[in-house]
């Protein structure tokens, strides 16, 4: 499966658009590139970053357990 990004003119993007639509979900799958998908990736790119850089810190089972506890606790009330 291939990945393209187009950048588009608004004369032609509802023409672009509803050729699209024509396809089926499991032959082309469309990823609009809003403000809510460039902050999510540029947070993973980071985050990802971070884990090639070796500057995280990871939890253990038990060390996850007794955050979950005390982060449910924490608003129970």
């Amino acid at each position: 499966m291939y990945t393209i990004r187009l950048r588009v003119h608004d004369k032609v993007y509802e023409k672009l658009m509803w050729l699209l639509e024509k396809f089926s979900k499991e032959e082309l799958q469309v990823i609009r590139e809003n403000d809510d998908f460039l902050s999510v990736k540029e947070y993973l790119q980071q985050e990802l970053l971070q884990i090639e850089e070796d500057k995280v810190e990871y939890l253990n089972l038990d060390q996850l357990e007794s955050d979950l506890e005390s982060s449910i606790k924490k608003y129970e009330d």
